[in-house]
């Protein structure tokens, strides 16, 4: 790839990774309108990896909370509310992880199509519109139980179909259960840590097949979407309850329109 579409694709994955877009949809756009080639595995593995480092760094606080009470829990059966939370993001993983292993090579042969992302896109933010609209968002995190961190987790698994964005769902999920803006926001971001380290995993078992690394490539594309992602995290958290989900729909619906035009086009 030249350096611009490097910037280009690391900045827009690092962007979209955290906001209720659709990565997928956004990086098809490029391919589709612009004729770039497809970045290739490595690259998708360090892009997501940048992504993974921006959200531990943004919630490190947090992350180290929830990894000290959530084991501690384990020793003297005591649970913090950051304890009992961390329990609840490895329970709302396994929907995902488990659809991920079952479905992986479905999706990626007969689902990664426009007609599929733009289906997805205007769909999925119909319903978060839906949502955040309905919700009666009165709960807080510390309110979360295990019945609704499993729908949420279930709601997750739906992100492996291109075009749905995975922090979408989620928020649209917690919003219907009645969560506030902020909090089903947070428990997305939080909920992205281990589904992004487990999917950088995978794919870097597939890059292991790979004779040549461009690895200059890959450190440009993981600083940079590493500094989108933290810079979006925090904009976002800063402006999700003055602006609600309404600008995000409206996005994606205007997306969505753009990929249909280009299909029958």
């Amino acid at each position: 790839m030249e350096l611009f579409q490097i910037v280009a694709l690391a900045l827009i994955q690092g962007l979209t990774e955290f906001l209720p877009i659709s990565s997928s949809a956004h990086l098809i756009l490029p391919t589709e309108v612009l004729g770039w080639p497809d970045q290739g595995l490595a690259f998708d593995v360090a892009v997501h990896f940048g992504s993974l480092i921006a959200v531990v760094v943004y919630f490190r606080r947090d992350v180290w909370a929830l990894l000290r009470d959530g084991l501690g829990g384990l020793v003297n059966n005591r649970y913090t509310d950051e304890g009992r939370l961390a329990w609840l993001i490895v329970l709302a993983t396994i929907p995902a992880g488990l659809a991920g292993l079952a479905f992986k090579d479905f999706i990626e042969s007969h689902l990664r199509h426009a007609s599929v992302i733009a289906a997805t896109t205007i769909g999925f933010g119909i319903l978060l519109w839906w949502a955040d609209v309905r919700g009666a968002r009165t709960q807080a995190l510390a309110q979360l139980n295990w019945k609704r961190a499993l729908w949420i987790g279930m709601a997750q698994a739906l992100a492996l179909i291109p075009g749905t964005s995975r922090s979408g769902i989620t928020i649209t999920a917690g919003l219907m259960l009645g969560m506030k803006r902020e909090a089903a926001a947070r428990f997305s971001f939080l909920m992205s840590i281990p589904v992004i380290a487990l999917s950088a995993l995978l794919l870097t078992f597939d890059l292991l097949s790979l004779e040549q690394v461009p690895w200059s490539e890959l450190v440009l594309g993981t600083v940079l979407s590493c500094i989108s992602a933290y810079l979006c995290i925090h904009f976002f958290l800063q402006f999700i309850n003055r602006i609600g989900m309404a600008p995000f729909a409206i996005y994606r619906l205007l997306l969505g329109a753009a990929l249909i035009w280009m299909i029958v086009g």
